[in-house]
């Protein structure tokens, strides 16, 4: 009897060890697979959380430790010259991962810009390191009267400070290039830094009422169920204008989308197809690109869309929906209400869209 309860018992903890291998073989695939799509679209880890294209949410990343010199590296500004962090020795500097096509970049740019001269005072010079273009990033810039050099990067490869973080992020470097504070990650800790830095008195002068960014109650997970959506007129990239108001007496998927967005390049067809198929059931669609007029026109041909497409200017619609990446979605009733609450992703802009149809 003790020898059968033995056996089965080995024989039990084989079988469990078999799965266990197998869950972690499987694992491994699952990363390498992941891996291979990163590579493929010739993105680094940080640019395929940013731009969507691998969905996973990485733990919160601790940054480099409290006293670690940072290598010198050289990099272009947005005219071409070399720039290198060495050049800014003797002062602190505030080193910030960036994005022009990051919400959230572009929804702390104006506190940033507000802030460099008070930086400055206090010998920070504030430096800005994207990975996107020389056009983009110049025209969150100007939009937002962002001063401070702003250095371009193919990929953050021998830049190790920034290697697998999303933007915004931010370290405060000493005199001598060492990092002074932990790293900061998002919209609300790179203003909190900011605003350690900067002394009380140095602060800008606010409103009665009014709360810096990094405490402020803004909506960044899309209105709620509920809502009145936002009215909004915009230029539809085939002409003309097109507005939400138009759409009063029917119920309506809007999609926020991105020409340079990989899940909006996936969702495409599908939008397409739901359209043709029941555009006569009472579910219109309407989506609002954002970006360069003409990349948007260019993606809604080759993709096919005959639904209105809108365009925004920068995340200004997206602000006021209370949202900062793509695809996300929307349904809105017969009366303007926000219907659900936002669907955000290929699979659950879909599934609700599903529902509709």
């Amino acid at each position: 009897m003790l020898v059968a309860s033995l056996a089965a018992l080995g024989l039990i903890v084989i079988v469990l060890a078999a799965l266990l291998y197998q869950l972690m073989r499987q694992q491994g695939r699952l990363l390498m697979r992941l891996d291979q799509v990163e590579r493929h679209l010739g993105l680094n880890s940080a640019e395929a959380v940013e731009r969507g294209t691998v969905t996973i949410q990485a733990r919160q990343p601790s940054g480099l430790p409290v006293g670690t010199t940072l290598p010198n590296f050289e990099r272009p500004d947005l005219d071409g010259r070399t720039v290198s962090l060495q050049d800014f020795r003797g002062k602190r500097v505030l080193l910030v991962n960036w994005s022009a096509r990051c919400g959230f970049c572009d929804l702390i740019a104006p506190e940033l810009a507000q802030a460099e001269a008070a930086l400055e005072q206090v010998n920070v010079q504030m430096l800005l390191v994207s990975c996107g273009t020389a056009e983009t990033e110049r025209k969150l810039a100007e939009e937002h009267g962002l001063k401070s050099p702003i250095l371009l990067a193919a990929s953050f490869a021998g830049l190790e400070a920034f290697e697998n973080l999303g933007t915004p992020s931010a370290y405060l470097l000493d005199e001598e290039g060492k990092v002074a504070k932990p790293l900061a990650v998002g919209a609300e800790q790179v203003p909190a830094l900011v605003g350690e830095i900067l002394p009380e008195k140095a602060q800008r002068t606010r409103l009665p009422g009014e709360r810096p960014l990094s405490e402020s109650r803004i909506e960044r997970n899309g209105l709620k169920a509920g809502t009145l959506a936002p009215n909004f007129t915009l230029p539809e990239v085939r002409g003309g204008t097109i507005s939400l108001d138009q759409y009063r007496g029917r119920r309506v998927l809007l999609v926020f989308s991105d020409p340079h967005c990989g899940p909006c390049d996936q969702l495409a067809p599908h939008l397409a197809r739901i359209h043709k198929e029941h555009r006569n059931n009472g579910l219109d669609l309407l989506m609002v690109g954002r970006g360069d007029p003409e990349d948007n026109r260019v993606k809604v041909e080759r993709q096919g869309l005959e639904f209105p497409v809108a365009l925004q200017r920068g995340w200004s619609l997206s602000r006021r929906y209370g949202i900062f990446a793509t695809p996300v979605g929307f349904l809105i009733d017969e009366n303007g209400i926000v219907a659900q609450d936002a669907a955000q992703g290929v699979g659950q802009i879909l599934a609700l869209a599903g529902k509709e149809a």
